[in-house]
């Protein structure tokens, strides 16, 4: 059996680079769009240099030429492109109340989470349709939302508004997809330990441990987020398309 091929944006670090280890005991191809490799992971520049079956390409998502010559660059060292992890996203640089956000921070933020995210899920899926399928599939997509695309955060705004975007994206994509055989899911993280939730560990610890926010109390690992991944693009929930997958530890329950 041909080796899938998995496309991961950001994958350098944080939830992308426990997606990219996954994927890459499972046997498949790996390619990487990251925006500056000298600030990924210390292990990744490693990973690459001694893994032939993953390639990783210097580029910004926001740039059309080079989500270009990334999928390109995919399709000559490996034949096609199988999933897409849209892993890649930022937050606002500085947190700011709502009624003080500039334009400049709104469009840093929605240009890489949304409108980058979308134009490229719009070219793999044209390239995907010309493909043959296998074993009934001709492509996943994967679209990360967040806890904050239903939980307000009047001090990220940006933030909040592009996780709502992609809940939205991730359903019109899988009804246009769905006759083409190819499955969109949406991968909803909670508080996973990575370099973006460093900054507000003391207050997510405390919430963790003290609060009862959580019916599963601990951190979420980039590990459990890959999990989630690989069992969705498993070929397993082939009559669900346009899902939500909550990898938050419980969070999204309600109680009184």
């Amino acid at each position: 059996m041909m080796a899938r091929t998995v496309l991961v944006t950001g994958g350098g670090r944080g939830i992308g680079l426990g997606v990219v280890r996954q994927f890459l005991d499972e046997g498949c191809n790996v390619t990487v769009l990251e925006k500056n490799l000298d600030a990924a992971d210390p292990s990744f520049a490693d990973l690459v240099a001694s893994t032939p079956q993953l390639w990783a390409m210097a580029g910004d998502l926001n740039n059309p030429d080079d989500r270009e010559a990334f999928l390109q660059g995919t399709i000559e060292r490996f034949g096609r492109l199988d999933i897409l992890i849209n892993n890649a996203g930022v937050a606002p640089r500085v947190r700011r109340d709502l009624l003080e956000v500039d334009e400049q921070s709104w469009d840093f933020v929605l240009d890489t989470n949304l409108k980058a995210n979308f134009f490229l899920t719009q070219r793999v899926a044209q390239l995907m349709m010309a493909q043959r399928p296998v074993d009934g599939a001709r492509g996943f997509i994967i679209n990360y939302g967040s806890l904050n695309s239903y939980v307000v955060a009047t001090d990220r705004v940006e933030y909040c508004a592009s996780k709502a975007g992609i809940a939205m994206l991730t359903q019109v994509f899988a009804r246009r997809l769905a006759p083409e055989q190819i499955y969109v899911y949406e991968v909803r993280p909670g508080v996973i330990d990575t370099p973006m939730t460093s900054v507000v560990h003391e207050k997510y610890t405390r919430m963790i441990e003290q609060e009862d926010a959580f019916p599963i109390a601990r951190w979420g690992q980039p590990s459990d987020v890959a999990l989630a991944i690989s069992a969705l693009v498993s070929g397993k929930f082939r009559y669900s398309t346009g899902e939500v997958i909550n990898v938050d530890g419980g969070f999204h329950l309600r109680k009184l």
